[in-house]
């Protein structure tokens, strides 16, 4: 799969550009604040039908306009694929694909796959347990059409139970059968994503001890542990149980909502004790490994898009990251800095063609 070209138009700092990628490996250079980054989300948009940075569409328009279009012509398997994404402001968007408009954004996620890498990303290793749910629920998303519908359902039934918490909170009036019938629509799909995340996580652990074991150059040993309320007890139980905590802070306080994945070193919490090296060692692992997953599901590699990662790796731990991203012959990487001659540089040391786009 390779995007040929892209065009923007009102899309945060572009107001009418067209960009066409005649190599595998991009490399996109420019002070800070030109667009590079802005450029990567776009392409991520074209994937995902959303903004790798922000949930409001608003916030990707550009100032002063009232909507957005992102265009990209993309190669797969030899056939051309036109997608084309819509923001016309109040809520109103459209994704389309060969001129055919989506009755629902989540036929197109997984059927262009990407992984994207950028610096705020570290909050995956130090952060709250959001971050990796969210990384964790992305991927899955783009292998399995029926998780992704199992999450939409989960969200939705969830976001029905926080409102009526939140409404007997204000009322001071309960009512337990309504609790019942949301409790019971969502045990199934809260269950179906436990048992799918339990599973998955098991077959990633090698991948991403491999990959880290290659960026850091080291023989540390990675060990990751699911934490999940339904590991305890059946999901129907923790949501009775836990029924006069949800009545008294007005949320659901159990459920796959709560989950996280924990990393350790040494039976460490390796957050607590990673150094700076480490930690971007552990980033890019589990990228790769998402990389290698989505890989081997689809039958051919995922765009790769790289955010300003020379700023934030060492010259060692940067070449065996690229090294290990331009192994995959087929697979198509664009990768951001604000250094020209650093970025041609890199490149040319791994002896790819390669293009250089100055803005």
């Amino acid at each position: 799969m390779q995007l040929q070209q892209l065009k923007l138009t009102q899309y945060k700092n572009y107001y009418i550009d067209h960009f066409t990628f005649e190599e595998r490996v991009v490399g996109i250079a420019g002070l800070n604040g030109v667009g590079k980054t802005n450029l990567l989300d776009a392409i991520h948009y074209l994937c995902f039908t959303k903004s790798y940075f922000t949930n409001s569409d608003n916030a990707n328009v550009q100032v002063g306009q009232q909507g957005f279009r992102l265009e990209g012509l993309f190669d797969k398997d030899g056939e051309p694929f036109k997608i084309a994404c819509i923001f016309r402001g109040q809520n109103k968007k459209e994704i389309w694909c060969n001129d055919l408009e989506y009755e629902k954004f989540s036929q197109h996620i997984g059927l262009f796959p990407c992984v994207m890498i950028a610096p705020d990303d570290v909050e995956l290793i130090i952060g709250g347990s959001e971050p990796r749910r969210r990384w964790l629920d992305t991927l899955l998303s783009q292998v399995d059409a029926q998780y992704l519908q199992q999450l939409i359902v989960y969200n939705k039934v969830l976001q029905q139970r926080n409102s009526l918490l939140k409404q007997f909170a204000e009322t001071r009036r309960v009512d337990n059968t309504l609790l019942d019938v949301l409790d019971a629509q969502l045990v199934p799909p809260g269950q179906a994503i436990f048992e799918e995340r339990r599973t998955f996580l098991k077959s990633m652990l090698p991948v991403i001890q491999q990959h880290y074991l290659d960026i850091s150059g080291t023989d540390e040993f990675l060990q990751l542990e699911y934490e999940s309320p339904l590991l305890q007890m059946p999901f129907a139980e923790a949501l009775h149980q836990s029924r006069s905590r949800d009545l008294a802070t007005a949320r659901s306080n159990t459920g796959v909502h709560k989950d996280d994945v924990v990393f350790l070193m040494r039976s460490e919490p390796f957050k607590q004790f990673a150094s700076q090296g480490q930690r971007k060692s552990l980033l890019f692992a589990l990228k790769l490994a998402e990389f290698d997953i989505l890989r081997t599901h689809k039958g051919f590699s995922p765009l790769l898009l790289l955010d300003d990662v020379f700023e934030k790796l060492d010259a060692r731990r940067m070449g065996a990251l690229l090294e290990q991203v331009c192994a995959y012959d087929d697979a198509q990487l664009f990768i951001t800095d604000t250094h020209k001659e650093r970025l041609e540089e890199a490149l040319n040391e791994l002896d790819v063609m390669h293009q250089i786009i100055s803005l």
